[in-house]
């Protein structure tokens, strides 16, 4: 079952209770930028992605839909 990433960010913000701006600050980018992610509007590109799995310990598979664990 392979998921967007947009379906992929709203699951992970509220398994983790974590709203928009905690995740852009932990990640380094504006809460703007996250809620295009999750309206569908944009997708992170390779640096982005990077930040999120070392900033988070979550794999780079999980976030682009592929697995279905961290």
């Amino acid at each position: 079952m392979k998921r967007n990433f947009s379906e992929v960010l709203k699951e992970y913000l509220m398994e983790n209770n974590m709203t928009q701006e905690a995740f852009a600050a932990l990640v380094g980018v504006k809460q703007s930028q996250v809620s295009e992610w999750l309206k569908g509007k944009a997708k992170p590109g390779y640096d982005n992605l990077r930040q999120m799995t070392l900033a988070l310990e979550i794999s780079p598979e999980y976030l682009l839909g592929l697995r279905e664990d961290y």
